[in-house]
């Protein structure tokens, strides 16, 4: 039995622990600035906290009560949600539909690549400027242009449903050609010759990208709605800087555009009851687990049900699987099909 030396140790050592120590630092970050913030606002939720003051009683789940049972809450869950929806469903709409015109074969690619990254680069503050000066009550473009056509003004500012409207807009200019670039590279990785024996039997343009391109994004997809889930449910810079300087910057002389980031940021800062503001922290944590969950599992259903249908119906995607298969159970066999 040979006894390994010093330096073999060493090296075995490295093997084994060299990976751990390559990612420790993320896990490190992510404890520190993640993790253990988690931990202390739940902690922060149980106890009568004030801004000044600091710790006070412990109250348990009575700041959760509080909130529940504050009209407000409720109010700005509701108004969130209707964002929301308004923004995320058209905006990932429309990535898809941008990132297939940009996989296409078009002049001057790289050119409109980068110009539906541009309105990601701007600031949020110079977006919420740009749009409250086009969405103005009074002098903004929007009602201008609908007042040339007969129609009668629309206050932005002060109608609920017109106020979620713009602030959507305001979102969807800013992140539409964030998200198609993300769709953009996964439809790059989409295997040509899929489309090409498409095309030779047959199957449009339209065809192909509903029963190849879909599918085999499947998984970016999943990422890309997830993450504008996340966001959407998070929004606070585009109804922050919307509100008016005169109807104290909470959303709206009526509350008619505040989000729960918005009514937190309101809670902490103005109320100065961190206790309770630690509460919605957890409750929009919450209810961003459940509703990333719910769209995962649908997605997924979605994706794989389509990805399935699409085997049986069209013979061209299925030829291909079965010689994918072929291949990768019998290495140095490929046919003829496979080789063109």
């Amino acid at each position: 039995m040979s006894t390994l030396t010093p330096r073999q140790r060493l090296s075995r050592l490295d093997v084994k622990a060299s990976p751990y120590l390559y990612i420790a630092p993320f896990f490190i970050l992510f404890a520190l600035v993640g993790l253990f913030p988690l931990l202390y606002t739940f902690v922060v939720s149980l106890y009568d906290w004030h801004l000044l003051k600091g710790q006070g009683d412990f109250v348990g789940l009575g700041n959760f009560t509080a909130v529940l049972q504050d009209r407000f809450f409720w109010n700005s869950l509701f108004n969130t949600f209707s964002i929301f929806l308004l923004s995320a469903i058209p905006q990932l709409l429309a990535a898809v539909i941008i990132a297939a015109v940009l996989d296409a074969n078009i002049r001057a690619k790289t050119f409109w690549r980068m110009a539906v990254l541009l309105p990601y680069v701007v600031t949020p503050v110079a977006v919420s400027i740009i749009f409250s000066n086009l969405f103005g009550d009074d002098y903004g473009l929007v009602n201008n242009l609908l007042q040339n056509f007969g129609l009668d003004p629309v206050a932005w500012h002060r109608e609920t449903f017109a106020s979620h409207f713009a602030i959507a807009t305001m979102v969807n200019w800013r992140w539409t050609g964030y998200n198609a670039l993300i769709l953009l590279a996964a439809m790059q990785a989409v295997p040509r010759e899929l489309h090409e024996s498409a095309a030779i039997d047959g199957a449009g343009a339209v065809r192909r990208f509903v029963s190849i391109t879909i599918p085999s994004i499947r998984p970016t997809m999943i990422f890309v709605i997830i993450t504008a889930t996340i966001g959407g449910l998070q929004i606070f810079a585009e109804p922050r800087l919307f509100d008016p300087a005169t109807a104290g910057g909470v959303g709206g002389s009526h509350r008619q555009f505040q989000t729960t980031v918005l009514y937190l940021w309101e809670m902490a800062f103005f109320r100065q009851n961190f206790g309770e503001a630690a509460a919605i922290a957890w409750l929009l944590f919450i209810i961003i687990i459940v509703i990333g969950l719910i769209n995962f599992m649908l997605t997924r259903r979605i994706a794989t049900g389509d990805s399935a249908k699409s085997r049986r119906a069209l013979p061209w995607v299925r030829r291909r699987h079965e010689q994918v298969e072929q291949t990768v159970t019998t290495p140095g066999t490929i046919s003829e099909d496979v080789k063109l």
